[in-house]
């Protein structure tokens, strides 16, 4: 059984006359964490913002096909009892503060605020992942005062605390250095562990070779391949499609053209050197 399913689904923005969305199908299990790879332009935020129900009640526009949570249209669902379901860090943090809190405890704290969490539990709730996110420094600080990557994390951390059913991540770490990505791509580990159905929009493949159970690569407004990670991300088809592999299985490919294996992490590389030496 899936957790969400996109059915036959057609889009039109407002006031155009090209489809954005066609006829695309998708799946995600319960617990799986899904990676969506493709162009700029191709329509990935677009297919985040129908699965978070953005579309078509603010977006607007024409939407045609269905989409299923929890084994219910989702358009049953109000947009409130949503968020508590599915949490959607937007691509751009900066349209994610609030502006009516002023600190980023406070501002993490605030969607529970509006859930009527218990004061003890909510604190409870927004002390771990300041704990977890490593935002110990900042706490106190004004959200408005940040730099565009710790919004972005202050902005992931206020999902997080929400413990949702689906986590939405569209290009989450765009604003990042190096170290607070592979800090994110580790907190994707852990909740991934805890069971978590995520899905990541991003153009770092080689760190979603790392935590991704399939890979779905869109272009065009199109599903064009989906499937498990190490098979999509060894097919040299996939750059062709729009979408990206990582370097590893980029540099093996070439290296080694006739090769049955390919390794899609540099650990996966590693080892079958050592095997081969062996």
């Amino acid at each position: 059984m899936s957790l969400i399913e996109l059915q036959h689904i057609n889009y039109r923005y407002p006031l155009t006359s090209d489809l954005t969305i066609k006829d695309l199908s998708l799946k995600v299990e319960p617990g799986e964490v899904l990676g969506v790879i493709g162009s700029n332009g191709s329509g990935k935020t677009t297919v985040c913002n129908i699965m978070r129900g953005f579309i078509p009640a603010f977006y607007k526009g024409e939407l045609e096909g269905k989409v299923i949570f929890e084994d219910k249209p989702l358009d049953t669902s109000n947009l409130g009892r949503l968020a508590q379901k599915i949490g959607y860090a937007f691509q751009n943090p900066f349209t994610q503060i609030t502006g009516v809190k002023y600190t980023v405890y406070d501002e993490i704290g605030y969607g529970l605020e509006n859930l009527s969490v218990p004061r003890e539990e909510a604190n409870e709730k927004v002390e771990q992942v300041i704990k977890l996110l490593n935002l110990e420094k900042i706490r106190n600080q004004n959200p408005y005062d940040l730099s565009g990557g710790q919004k972005q994390m202050v902005a992931l951390a206020s999902v997080i605390v929400l413990d949702p059913e689906l986590i939405i991540l569209d290009e989450p770490t765009s604003q990042l250095d190096p170290s607070s990505t592979l800090a994110v791509y580790n907190i994707v580990k852990n909740l991934k562990k805890q069971g978590k159905t995520i899905i990541i929009v991003d153009h770092k493949v080689d760190l979603l070779a790392q935590v991704c159970d399939e890979i779905a690569v869109i272009q065009d407004g199109q599903l064009v391949v989906k499937g498990e990670t190490h098979h999509v991300f060894s097919d040299e088809k996939v750059v062709a499609a729009g979408g990206q592999i990582p370097e590893v299985s980029a540099f093996y490919l070439k290296k080694y053209p006739k090769s049955k294996q390919v390794p899609v992490t540099v650990d996966e590389a590693y080892e079958m050197l050592k095997e081969a030496k062996a």
